[in-house]
């Protein structure tokens, strides 16, 4: 069973897609989630009153993930309103496809500063307390496509490559501290960044996934509460796949 009462997180990216799953999932475990969004105000109000409704504390902010100076406002901002922070899930990204031949600059810098930088920013800003409590939770949202690579999207698939290290490297850095950093690599997921893929790519990918079907953000959802909770206390490092065996294929 897991239990998260008493804890505080904080979720980036938790207005729409995974990120409002993953919230949502840790307020039913008990916890006090805060999500940022970026322009999404009226699906993150949405997102805190159904955080609310199960009677613990909600809170967004509007924050930018690539600012440094946001992340780190955020994460003192959470801890005012909670009283404290102990679990991080860095999830907020975007894509910007395109082949190389072809890539802007622009692309490149883009996906990298928000997918990859975000990650560091908002690490770099509740690292301190999580050493300073000899206690805290990190959980990466990255993709199997950091893992295998995906023709078009080589800003997408570094950055996803580069969460994995950075987990990694955190968990060396901070395990004697009893912090846990661990990943989780989604596949195909049903969210409004697969559904704007073009059709004839989706159900190639489809024929990879060996259990036939998208996954859902929920699922997803259940694999980082895991790792949000005491019951993951001894596994840190990791990178767990939540793709319908789409990898395996």
């Amino acid at each position: 069973m897991i239990d998260l009462k008493g804890k505080s997180a904080i979720v980036t990216g938790g207005s729409l897609g995974i990120g409002t799953a993953i919230a949502k999932r840790l307020a039913s475990l008990g916890a006090n989630v805060a999500i940022n969004y970026r322009k999404h105000d009226d699906e993150a109000r949405a997102v805190v009153a159904e955080m609310e409704a199960m009677g613990v504390k909600g809170l967004a902010v509007k924050a930018d993930v690539a600012s440094f100076a946001d992340a780190d406002a955020m994460v003192k901002r959470t801890v005012a309103a909670f009283g404290g922070l102990h679990i991080l899930v860095c999830n907020a990204g975007i894509n910007w496809d395109g082949v190389i031949w072809k890539m802007t600059e622009e692309q490149w810098d883009k996906v990298i500063e928000v997918n990859l930088k975000g990650y560091f920013n908002y690490a770099r800003a509740a690292v301190p307390l999580f050493r300073e409590q000899a206690y805290g939770k990190i959980v990466n949202v990255t993709s199997i496509n950091g893992i295998r690579g995906k023709f078009g999207q080589s800003n997408y698939a570094a950055s996803k490559g580069g969460i994995i290290a950075f987990t990694k490297t955190l968990a060396r850095e901070l395990g004697s501290k009893n912090i846990n950093v661990n990943a989780v690599a989604p596949g195909l997921i049903e969210t409004d960044m697969v559904a704007q893929m073009d059709e004839e790519a989706k159900k190639k990918s489809l024929t990879e996934i060996l259990m036939g079907r998208l996954g859902k953000p929920e699922e997803v959802a259940n694999v980082v509460a895991f790792f949000c909770s005491d019951l993951s206390r001894h596994v840190t490092g990791q990178v767990l796949n939540v793709d319908g065996g789409q990898l395996v294929a």
